[in-house]
C-alpha cells in the first residue's frame, strides 16, 4: 500500500493488479476490482486500457445516498487533485452517461460542485467549467443545473455532482466518517441505561432502516471512468459486505453498457467541444 504509483506500474508487472487488469484488456474480464492502493489502481489501469478517445483523463465515480430515497452520483473523487474546466466538463459528460444507463434516467440533471448558487462564486477553473457546461446544456449534451452546494448532495438536488478529486474526496471521506458516528452514537446512546434499552426496543425498526439505509458500505465500490474497460475502485478497509456491493456495482455496470455508453456519447460530443479561450 505504500508502494508509489510509478513504481507499482513499472517494477511490478506481476502484481495481482496488472494480472486483473490484462485479463480486462485481453477481454478474458469483463471488470476488475481492487481494494489496493488507489494510486497505483488507477496508473496501472490507466496504461494499460488507456482513455476513451475525447477523455483526458478518467475519474473516480461512486453513488451516496441521499434524502429523496435514491443516490447522488458524485465525481471525481480522488484520481485528480488539479483539474482544468475542460476536464470537469468531461467528468459531466460520463457522470451523466453512467446515470442514464445504470439508473435509467434518459436526462440526468447535472450540477457543478461550488461554495455558492451564484454563477459569480467559485474560482477561475469553477467558473469557467460552468460555461463549458452551461454552453453543452444549449447544445443537448446534458442538462446542467448549474452550481450546488455541499448540502445538496445528500438533498438529491441533482443525479450528477461534478467536482475536482481533491474536494471530491474530502466529501466521500467526511460523509462515510459521519456515517460513522451516527452508528457509534445510536449504538452507545441506546445502551445508557434500563430507559433508553427500552425504547430502543420499540424504535427498533427505524433505527435499523435509518442504519441500513445511511450505511456506508452499502455505497462502496467507485467506478473508474474513462477507460476503454471497466475498472472499480472498492475502500481498502471493506468488510466481506461491503466488497460483495462493489462486485454488484462492477455487475450492474458491465450489465448497463457504461463503457460504450460514455464512448458513444463522447464520440457524438467530442470533449473540449467549446475551446477555453472563449470563456469571458
Amino acid at each position: 500500500m505504500d508502494d508509489p504509483p510509478a513504481q507499482a506500474l513499472r517494477r511490478k508487472r506481476d502484481s495481482s493488479m496488472h494480472a486483473a487488469v490484462d485479463l480486462v484488456k485481453q477481454g478474458v474480464a469483463q471488470a476488475a476490482i481492487s481494494a489496493g492502493n488507489t494510486g497505483a489502481w488507477m496508473a496501472i489501469s490507466t496504461f494499460m486500457l488507456r482513455t476513451i478517445p475525447g477523455i483526458d483523463r478518467p475519474a473516480i465515480c461512486a453513488p451516496l445516498p441521499n434524502q429523496r430515497g435514491g443516490a447522488t452520483y458524485m465525481l471525481d473523487l480522488g484520481a485528480n487533485v488539479d483539474c482544468k474546466p475542460q476536464h470537469l466538463y468531461q467528468f459531466a459528460l460520463m457522470g451523466s452517461a453512467l446515470v442514464a444507463s445504470v439508473e435509467h434516467l434518459q436526462t440526468p440533471a447535472v450540477g457543478l460542485l461550488n461554495i455558492g448558487e451564484e454563477e459569480i462564486k467559485g474560482n477561475d477553473t469553477v467558473k469557467e467549467a460552468a460555461v463549458l457546461l452551461r454552453a453543452a446544456h444549449e447544445r443537448g449534451e446534458i442538462r446542467f443545473f448549474g452550481n450546488v452546494e455541499g448540502n445538496d448532495i445528500f438533498k438529491g438536488t441533482v443525479d450528477v455532482v461534478v467536482c475536482d478529486g481533491f474536494v471530491g474526496n474530502v466529501a466521500l471521506k467526511t460523509s462515510e466518517g459521519l456515517a460513522q458516528m451516527l452508528g457509534r452514537s445510536l449504538k452507545a446512546e441506546f445502551e445508557r441505561n434500563l430507559f433508553t434499552r427500552v425504547g430502543a426496543l420499540f424504535a427498533l425498526p427505524a433505527i435499523n432502516g435509518f442504519r441500513r439505509r445511511y450505511d456506508h458500505r452499502r455505497y462502496n465500490g467507485a467506478c473508474l471512468l474513462g477507460l476503454n474497460g471497466l475498472v472499480v475502485k472498492s475502500h481498502g478497509s471493506a468488510d466481506v459486505y461491503a466488497f460483495g456491493r462493489a462486485l454488484d456495482r462492477a455487475h450492474d455496470a458491465v450489465e448497463a453498457g457504461v463503457v460504450a455508453a460514455i464512448a458513444l456519447r463522447i464520440a457524438h460530443h467530442a470533449a473540449g467541444s467549446v475551446p477555453v479561450r472563449a470563456v469571458a
